[in-house]
């Protein structure tokens, strides 16, 4: 598997698997993505400001993550505390095509992220989800990242959690 870049012609892919994702949020009976984000210009800005990433297993894209190096807006403001005020890594929009779920697949997404900011000499990712998304909070936990309070987004909670990488 391999961590890349997305390209401008990974869009429609991308969509799809973004689609997917706030189907399943939906059916899981949550809120979360069912307001009209993510949407296919949020892709495109991800793709145009360098922070679309995917992965690629056997030429074939089956997972998607904004990776977006330096602190965002609305993590400044945490209740809570984060374990570090290091340069960071914030990682948004985790999907996975639907065909490959339940295989670890985001997990490895997440490894390869790790792996990709300790090359860059980044030694903390943040990343928030929904209180429901339990796929997403048991892949948290699985990796040792820390909860560190909730942060608000659109005006609505999310659970706000870090790791700290070791060299």
């Amino acid at each position: 598997m391999e961590l890349r870049l997305a390209k401008i012609e990974d869009v429609e892919i991308i969509w799809r698997i973004l689609q997917q994702a706030i189907a399943q949020r939906k059916k899981d009976g949550s809120d979360q993505w069912q307001n009209g984000y993510p949407n296919e210009q949020t892709v495109k800005d991800d793709i145009q400001n360098g922070n679309g990433y995917v992965l690629v297993s056997e030429n074939k894209v089956i997972a998607y993550a904004a990776i977006i190096f330096g602190i965002e807006q609305t993590y400044i403001d945490i209740k809570g505390k984060w374990l570090s005020n290091d340069d960071c890594v914030v990682v948004h929009r985790v999907a996975t095509e639907e065909g490959y779920k339940g295989k670890g697949i985001a997990t490895q997404l997440f490894l390869l992220i790790e792996a990709f900011c300790i090359q860059k000499n980044i030694f903390s990712i943040k990343v928030d989800t929904n209180f429901d998304n339990l796929p997403m909070l048991r892949i948290l936990e699985k990796l040792n990242y820390s909860f560190c309070g909730d942060i608000f987004f659109s005006g609505a909670s999310r659970l706000a959690f870090e790791k700290v990488l070791k060299t």
